[in-house]
């Protein structure tokens, strides 16, 4: 018997309103709901669900680099640009093979977690 796939992920954040309004209003990552009363809020990222809490302990503080897929990096990357989203890089190749390119971008969060846009560009 074996784990299996990744259900969930925990990014840690100070400020969770502002956390919600980046990833829901600028990413346009689906927002999922929030418990009340509590720091905490729920997304779907395709099969995976990101949690976005401020953490109760720093024994459950996490710091995370998330990789988004898109289907074309240079317009995603313009638009979120236009945002207001300050990257670290211009789109780059990390990863060539027979199968395509894999191109990708960096930028941050707003509590500092590296993120990036991917895309992979067949041959």
């Amino acid at each position: 018997m074996t784990v299996g796939a990744v259900s969930q992920i925990h990014v840690s954040v100070s400020d969770l309103e502002r956390s919600v309004r980046f990833y829901r209003d600028v990413l346009g990552v689906p927002f999922l709901f929030d418990v009340p009363g509590q720091s905490m809020a729920f997304f779907q990222s395709g099969d995976v669900r990101l949690y976005l809490g401020v953490p109760e302990s720093e024994a459950f503080a996490s710091r995370v680099t998330l990789y988004f897929d898109v289907v074309d990096l240079v317009a995603e990357r313009e638009r979120l640009v236009e945002e207001g989203v300050r990257f670290l890089d211009e789109p780059h190749v990390v990863h060539r093979d027979d199968q395509g390119e894999l191109w990708m971008s960096f930028f941050r969060d707003p509590d500092g977690h590296n993120l990036a846009i991917t895309e992979t560009k067949k041959p």
